[in-house]
């Protein structure tokens, strides 16, 4: 668009709170195997029409989706690759619904005294896809393939502080991790889904995983076909008989393959198409709050965003609110340059940062733009809400006498470097993670998507360096707090708001359930749906 609408999108009601959402899930979390085996309630994509039916093909569209789309368990970067993942692979433990660390494949994962060795013991009788049995073995060949210094995999700055030569397996189902330093956080690292176990020997061309589905179809930038595993862990477990996802670059095509039921489920309901899904009986949306956030990513390394002032002012163009209600259509909360927003640290006390289109300009003045300031923004459909935020963005900025040149790229292209990432100002998502995990992903030097080049504060780094050895909560936390006001003053993030996510079903489909994590569809929770035959 060239220009906002000339009616802003009325405000949808503001969402529970961080404290009162989690204080909800809570509660709710000992009801949630009820749920999940009976279908939930019409909210949640339930049905009156009893205990769950098996069989059948569930078939689902994703966002995205390209040439580069890949099944290798530890390196998913599109949304597509990610859906793939939690259908194909599973972890040592995992992430609940409202985000708690629960047990997965593991059986228990113990600390020592201090964090500097933990002891994970596998649940007996786990089967990879090819009946083959789940070792301590395999645990030891994950983790290595995933910190090969040769080919780092996704994981391996969340796993920095392991020390991988020393990682043994001491029987068939016992591994033991010892620690470069104390690592309190490793229960977040190993729940992460590019975290997974895979066998001995894995090849990414021909994926063995232990997950609820197993392959069979695989076309990158088209779709993919999964079989039942029938010796997945979770009893019961899952439902139907095949699953298929199917690519979707293009949000209308998605839509319109929900509304003509040719897919039964859909990830990421672009806000705007929101009512012709609603009018539709066959289908219903299902809305998630979440942690999830679109960043605008500013590289402290490049010009113009070098200069600390310029990186506070385009932080001060912003009017949050607007840019929640317009590019998220009122679908989310107002951000604040702090990511994590679902972990115990996260500042809520911080001074809500609102728009100051005059201080912006002293601040540009400041550092030598007083006559305007041109900048590229790229972007890209890379995640619902991307394109509008920019767009946004581009109007607000022009009030502070910023132009915004937009250059949109191909979403399949745009993490690739011969593009320009990470760019000198882009956009990103990213979904919920406790802060230690996100900066092993994002802000530390050397991390997989250190789009903001962010890292070399020496303060930071030893905050976030003690807070990773301290096993006290309170302490930590007030470790994490400090690390993050330095960000929220200096960082190269624009953390304008959180996404509530929609997606969307046909009515003969159950047993969905919102997560916070900010994946869509609960998590990609394909082993707990279900279809009316």
């Amino acid at each position: 668009m060239s220009s906002l609408p000339e009616e802003p999108t009325p405000a949808r009601p503001h969402a529970p709170s961080r404290r009162s959402l989690l204080k909800a899930s809570a509660a709710g979390a000992a009801i949630a195997p009820v749920l999940a085996a009976c279908g939930g309630d019409s909210d949640t994509g339930g049905s009156a029409s009893g205990e769950p039916q098996r069989g059948g093909r569930l078939r689902v569209g994703i966002a995205g989706g390209g040439a580069s789309d890949t099944l290798d368990a530890h390196d998913p970067t599109d949304n597509v690759d990610i859906a793939r993942n939690h259908a194909l692979y599973a972890a040592l433990v995992t992430f609940t619904k409202d985000g708690a660390i629960e047990m997965d494949l593991a059986e228990s994962l113990e600390p020592n005294d201090d964090a500097t060795e933990w002891t994970v013991v596998l649940k007996e009788g786990l089967t990879f896809h090819d009946d083959s049995p789940v070792t301590a073995d395999d645990v030891v060949f994950s983790l290595r393939r995933i910190m090969d210094e040769e080919n780092p995999m996704r994981g391996a700055g969340d796993l920095e502080s392991v020390d991988i030569e020393g990682v043994e397996a001491t029987d068939e189902r016992t591994v033991v991790i010892p620690c470069t330093e104390p690592f309190v956080t490793l229960p977040e690292a190993l729940a992460e889904y590019y975290n997974c176990v895979v066998p001995q020997g894995y090849d990414p061309e021909n994926p063995i995983g232990c997950g609820p589905f197993k392959h069979a179809e695989f076309t990158a930038g088209q779709y993919s076909l999964f079989e039942r595993h029938e010796g997945y862990h979770v009893e019961g477990l899952p439902y139907v008989d095949e699953l298929e996802i199917i690519d979707f670059p293009e949000d209308d095509a998605r839509v319109n393959a929900l509304t003509s039921l040719s897919v039964d489920v859909i990830s990421q309901v672009p806000h705007a198409q929101v009512a012709i899904i609603e009018g539709n009986i066959d289908v219903e949306v299902m809305e998630s709050e979440t942690g999830m956030w679109l960043p605008f990513t500013m590289r402290v390394d490049q010009a113009p965003f070098d200069d600390v002032r310029v990186r506070q002012a385009f932080r001060l163009i912003v009017d949050r609110q607007q840019m929640v209600d317009q590019a998220l259509a009122g679908y989310g909360q107002i951000g604040n340059d702090m990511y994590a927003r679902m972990d115990p640290s996260y500042p809520e006390d911080f001074p809500q940062r609102e728009q100051d289109l005059e201080e912006a300009r002293r601040l540009l003045s400041e550092a030598g733009h007083g006559d305007g300031l041109e900048v590229e923004l790229v972007t890209g459909d890379i995640n619902a809400g991307i394109v509008a935020a920019a767009e946004v963005f581009q109007e607000q900025a022009r009030e502070a006498g910023v132009t915004v040149n937009l250059r949109r790229v191909n979403a399949s292209d745009y993490w690739n470097a011969e593009e320009g990432f990470p760019y000198a100002f882009g956009q990103d998502f990213w979904s919920a993670r406790n802060y230690l995990t996100q900066t092993s992903q994002g802000s530390v030097v050397g991390a997989p998507y250190n789009e903001t080049m962010w890292g070399e504060d020496e303060e930071w780094v030893e905050l976030v360096e003690q807070a990773r050895q301290t096993p006290d909560d309170d302490e930590r936390n007030e470790l994490i707090k400090q690390a993050q006001k330095i960000e929220y003053e200096e960082g190269g993030y624009i953390v304008w708001g959180f996404v509530n996510l929609l997606d969307a079903h046909s009515r003969r489909i159950h047993g969905l359930e919102p997560s916070v994590s900010g994946h869509p569809l609960g998590s990609y929770s394909f082993h707990t749906m279900w279809k009316e035959q």
